[in-house]
């Protein structure tokens, strides 16, 4: 159990990172002991610490946590209720200190990696544990934990994910769960927004893997520009041991370099001879991706088994994370070999393979571009219809991209729902209508979409449903209400489709 601190050590901790602007706290409240660290009234419990953060907060949420037994509150300004006040200049920054005293440095315990990319990280991510969990098993030791866009284990946790990075606190009570639950290692996903606001500063990454980088998350609430996109996915090598970088991605050069001012190792993975892991053939079988790698650790022909030829990239993150890690070779060859990652690349056929249907999560211009190209090696003189939709009030580039790689691609597409939030569906699919230049239907019920993708086409396709993959509930509003994922409608219609033919 982490050792429990007083006030006074809060404030000693705020005024040491620079963070404390004016303190009410008397000298019998120096003392008191906290039980609880939150910015959320639903988790308060004994003594606690409220945090007054985020764009929606309300002062009625801090009145509800004094009356729930709160002994002070943070904030960067301050409110009138009869509380100890501790104000500070930055509240996000003041999360990250105040978390690291309340769970005791946590992060520093395990045995960490860090993942970011503008494609790729879940799936990377994927094969990482998958690897680890093979090299760990054999040694008689806990699975490794995972924290990323698709779901969250954490020994004690596992739960289907809203956020690719979980906030501050809550990072670190992943963190915590894995320590306590004997677990030695965690792999995450760490994303532009995260790096920028500062979710992961405080941390350092044993290994920190950069696979790409494209346009997006541009947005009055995210990233302004392109180039504060970069910048942010960037401060990963600030916070890591050991960076990893994809020379076949563009700006490569640059984060290379960046990499190797921040003083961080640094290996290379991609088809460049130069490449500490180095890529060199590529060939499909029947029963998979193979490749051949030569590097100082791993050499040889490997390969996976989950569908797309940009995968094989993601597979090089993997063994050089791997690598960083001192995995053993057999280890990655069986890790990357049985890998899988929900909603990603899952494929579903009609019993007379006349409709396949690719679930993946893609949902910006390079996962989209790089599925299509991926789709049109691999299903050659089948047309491709694509059903998608772009989430609300951010990364309202993807509208544009997509649409118009969409339309350059498919054959028919359908717009529909895909977490509008509080944005109108119908603004956002007239925003991604307008750059879709073939046949379409715009249509807010994703099922229904589905259905009629499935069968209504007579001609042999591949349908790519794209966006959600086998999540479980869908943003409307600030909610997330339950709804059938995509595959489950995949095989619901699926079925529906092979029985209208059995009795055609």
């Amino acid at each position: 159990m982490n050792p429990k601190h007083t006030l006074k050590e809060y404030a000693d901790a705020l005024t040491r990172a620079g963070l404390l602007t004016a303190s009410t706290l008397t000298p019998a409240a120096e003392g008191t002991v906290i039980d609880c660290l939150s910015y959320d009234t639903r988790s308060l419990h004994g003594t606690s610490l409220f945090l007054c953060k985020g764009a929606h907060f309300k002062a009625e949420y801090l009145s509800a946590a004094i009356a729930q037994g709160a002994a002070a509150y943070v904030a960067e300004k301050p409110y009138p209720v009869d509380a100890p006040q501790l104000l500070v200049s930055d509240i996000r920054y003041a999360m990250v200190v105040l978390g690291q005293l309340f769970y005791d440095h946590v992060t520093d315990k395990l045995t960490s990696v860090g993942i970011t990319g503008t494609k790729g990280k879940s799936t990377t991510a994927y094969y990482v544990r998958s690897i680890l969990n093979d090299w760990l098993t054999s040694e008689g030791k806990p699975p490794c934990a995972i924290l990323s866009s698709i779901d969250n284990y954490d020994g004690v946790i596992t739960e289907e994910s809203h956020i690719t990075t979980p906030e501050v606190l809550e990072l670190y009570q992943h963190f915590q769960n894995a320590y306590d639950s004997g677990i030695s290692h965690l792999v995450m996903e760490v994303s532009s927004q995260a790096l920028k606001v500062g979710r992961v500063r405080g941390m350092t990454f044993d290994v920190g893997a950069f696979l790409n980088i494209g346009t997006d998350h541009i947005s009055p609430i995210e990233h302004p520009d392109f180039a504060d996109y970069y910048a942010s996915k960037l401060k990963l090598f600030d916070s890591c041991r050991v960076g990893c970088v994809n020379t076949d991605a563009d700006h490569a050069a640059e984060t290379v370099a960046h990499a190797r001012s921040g003083g961080c190792e640094l290996i290379t993975f991609g088809s460049h001879a130069s490449d500490t892991v180095f890529c060199e053939r590529v060939e499909k079988r029947a029963d998979g991706l193979y490749f051949t790698v030569r590097s100082p650790k791993y050499n040889g022909e490997f390969s996976i088994t989950m569908p797309g030829l940009f995968n094989v990239s993601n597979a090089l993150a993997a063994m050089a994370i791997s690598m960083a890690l001192g995995v053993p070779e057999e280890f990655v060859r069986s890790g990357l070999r049985k890998a899988r990652a929900n909603g990603r690349m899952q494929v579903y056929e009609s019993r007379d393979k006349r409709v396949t249907v690719i679930v993946d999560y893609a949902h910006n211009r390079m996962s989209f571009d790089a599925l299509y190209r991926s789709t049109r090696v691999e299903y050659p003189g089948k047309e491709m219809i694509s059903v998608f939709g772009c989430p609300g009030s951010h990364a309202l580039q993807r509208r544009r991209d997509l649409g118009e790689l969409s339309g350059e691609n498919c054959a028919f597409v359908y717009i529909t729902e895909e977490d509008s939030g509080e944005e109108p569906f119908a603004q956002i699919a007239a925003d991604i209508e307008k750059h879709v230049k073939c046949p379409h239907l715009v249509c807010e019920d994703r099922a229904e979409c589905i259905r009629r993708a499935i069968l209504d086409h007579p001609e042999p396709h591949v349908i790519l449903l794209t966006g959600k993959g086998e999540e479980t509930t869908m943003k409307r509003g600030r909610e997330f209400v339950p709804f059938l994922s995509d595959v489950e409608l995949t095989l619901k219609y699926l079925a529906e489709y092979d029985e209208k033919e059995a009795k055609a």
